[in-house]
């Protein structure tokens, strides 16, 4: 039978289960990705299980979000991660080195190859005819112990694009179109596989900007063929021989299909504040900015940074306008002092910042209050930036660097100048040496533990009855960022439980935190819409809570990384059987799931009742033998050591 390109990689991997769309899958993973955000968690899940050493192909760990030292925290974290490294046989990126997404994809991407990183947008190794995913800290922990990754197998959406980009629309605007077309939850559920004759003219790099993404499609990930493109771009990064050609069989079919004429597109933008908020450019062109800003790993390559240095040469950014520019790793930094870019953007006016996150995870460069900031970075949550009533616009570089020379919203087409159109150099200069390799000598190597980590709280295991008080009620797509903030000021509690619990639902209710304390020991719960945790990975936004005692949601659907953290830490995620019911349900409102272990053993279907209105509904679990397993464990590292010590016991009989 023909297959396509997904279905190839999946079946090169699959460990267990069948590829039947809603079976549960198990993968094997060849690469894993962590970043400083998450990888503390993911090094201590690591000691906590009693792991020694890596047992995938390769793990690699970024410091790229939390680079502000304002104080010890970030700075002990990033010695921490390095000793990580060291100790568990990791390769090392230290801060100012690069952003994890695209340093992956210059140094360590493989055609053909599985790779699980603690991070949404992990997906962006699609790019090279990779199968990626994002996941929680927990999975990729279980990932670098050699265990599958196991998932829902998606249907697959096949995108088949015709056409050639006009001058001034580039690879942002296809992915703003998808997300024009389809929302923030069109793709859950999903792999998107983009073929056809319209990928001739995208290069790799092009690529990586439409796979990232596809995050903020819900997408379980993204993949692209292997083809010259990739090919090309190995080759420049002094890599050619990892090069294999990956391709899907003539006639090979989709679960879905869509398709989009590149020729037909103009320039978007994602008004605040969601992703999925997109219009033409050209209809407000005219609002005032303050900010344009460009790099993040959504628009991450040297023709990104490159167009956008042509576009202001010789001219002067307004006023008025903070013209941020983020390059993405130490390599491109380096390409574009060579080839003239950076002095062009220094000229220009433009503030040039160290290789890494920074603003797009709101680590500085925040926004004037009630101001436009126009960026190439992935996701426009409220509050991400660091300012509560920012308004962050989703761009391309060109129009990013379009607007930073008129001071409003300005539709690229309608400069007076012909278009830069970027080629692809034939020899560019290439950084390995900034990359600490794995320590084959790791035996005798400490953690170093600065005073701000703590260890990872333990959980008990799932009682026979849950209750309690709905704390938290929240509509459609609340974020992972509206659950747990992340920025300069939280984000340096990364590694203290405790500490960063204070923030859970800062945005969504101040006194959360306060509420939640007094019912830690009884537990409580809240209560959700549609696309329940959409956004970042970050395994806070559910280790925190269950910290605080939070002991089930209940919501209309979730997002499928979120979905799986709350598991694995041993929160109850349950959906309306009736979605009317959410309309019945305020917060205060006291919920009793009697016989709930024996309830979830049983079947799908969990009575909930509601004791201060003297009613009940029905809500329902998806979750595989496994999953439960997992929750009367009272999570994932509670079941693990469960099973080692009956296999050491077990062997020892």
């Amino acid at each position: 039978m023909a297959k396509n390109v997904a279905q190839k990689l999946i079946e090169n991997h699959l460990l267990e289960g069948e590829m039947v769309p809603g079976a549960e899958i198990g993968l094997r993973i060849d690469q894993t990705l962590t970043q400083d955000a998450t990888g503390t968690m993911v090094m201590l899940e690591f000691e906590a299980l009693g792991l020694t050493t890596v047992q995938t192909e390769l793990s690699a760990q970024y410091v790229d979000h939390n680079l502000i030292q304002e104080d010890y925290k970030n700075a002990d974290d990033h010695l921490f991660l390095r000793s990580a490294c060291a100790k568990f046989g990791l390769w090392y990126a230290g801060p100012g080195d690069g952003v994890s997404h695209p340093v992956h994809m210059e140094r360590f991407g493989i055609p053909g190859k599985t790779l699980v990183g603690s991070d949404s947008h992990t997906p962006a190794a699609g790019s090279l005819g990779m199968l990626a995913f994002g996941a929680g800290g927990l999975e990729v922990t279980m990932a670098m112990a050699g265990e599958p990754l196991y998932l829902t197998m998606p249907k697959i959406w096949g995108v088949r694009l015709t056409g050639e980009l006009p001058d001034w629309v580039s690879a942002k605007d296809v992915i703003l179109e998808m997300l024009r077309r389809h929302d923030v939850d069109g793709g859950l559920g999903k792999i998107i596989e983009y073929y056809g004759p319209g990928l001739d003219n995208l290069s790799a790099m092009d690529r990586h900007v439409i796979a990232n993404m596809g995050t903020e499609l819900g997408a379980t990930t993204t993949v692209f063929p292997s083809d010259d493109a990739v090919r090309r771009f190995l080759q420049l990064q002094d890599r050619g021989d990892d090069w294999i050609e990956i391709l899907a069989d003539e006639g090979a079919g989709y679960d879905e299909n869509e398709e989009i004429d590149l020729s037909q597109l103009e320039p978007l933008i994602a008004m605040p504040s969601s992703p999925g908020n997109v219009v033409p450019v050209a209809e407000v062109a005219g609002k005032e900015i303050y900010q344009a800003y460009v790099g993040s790993s959504a628009n991450p390559g040297l023709r990104d940074f490159t167009v956008a240095a042509r576009i202001v040469a010789g001219k002067k950014v307004h006023d008025r306008v903070s013209f941020d520019i983020n390059p993405t790793s130490r390599q491109i930094f380096e390409n574009l002092a060579q080839n003239g870019a950076l002095a062009a953007l220094i000229r220009s006016g433009a503030r040039i910042h160290q290789a890494g996150c920074n603003g797009c995870i709101g680590m500085g460069q925040a926004p004037a209050s009630d101001a436009i900031s126009l960026r190439t970075v992935p996701r426009n949550f409220p509050g991400r930036s660091g300012t509560a009533d920012d308004k962050v616009c989703l761009v391309s570089p060109e129009t990013a660097a379009a607007s930073a020379l008129t001071g409003c919203i300005t539709d690229p087409r309608t400069l007076e100048m012909e278009y830069p159109r970027f080629q692809e150099p034939d020899e560019i200069i290439i950084n390995k040496e900034v990359l600490e390799p794995p320590n084959t000598a790791h035996e005798h190597i400490e953690l170093r533990k600065g005073p701000n980590i703590k260890s990872l709280p333990q959980f008990e295991a799932m009682s026979e009855e849950l209750s309690g008080p709905v704390l938290v009620k929240v509509g459609d797509d609340v974020s992972t960022d509206e659950i747990m903030p992340a920025g300069a000021r939280v984000l340096p509690y990364r590694s203290n439980i405790p500490e960063i619990s204070k923030f859970v639902f800062e945005q969504v209710d101040k006194k959360y935190y306060e509420q939640a304390m007094k019912y830690r020991d009884q537990g409580h719960l809240v209560v959700g819409g549609e696309n329940y945790g959409q956004g970042s990975s970050r395994e806070h936004a559910a280790l925190a809570p269950r910290y605080l005692g939070l002991r089930a949601v209940i919501a209309k659907s979730f997002a499928r990384i979120h979905w799986q953290n709350l598991i694995n830490f041993g929160i109850l995620p349950l959906t309306f059987a009736d979605p009317d019911d959410w309309n019945n349900l305020i917060e205060g409102d006291v919920l009793r799931l009697p016989d709930v272990r024996k309830a979830i053993r049983g079947g799908e279907e969990v009575v909930v009742i509601n004791e201060s209105k003297d009613s009940t509904f029905v809500a329902r679990h998806t979750l595989s033998q496994r999953q439960v397993e997992m929750m009367l464990a009272g999570g994932l590292i509670n079941l693990f050591r469960k099973q080692r010590s009956q296999a050491a016991v077990a062997s020892s009989g």
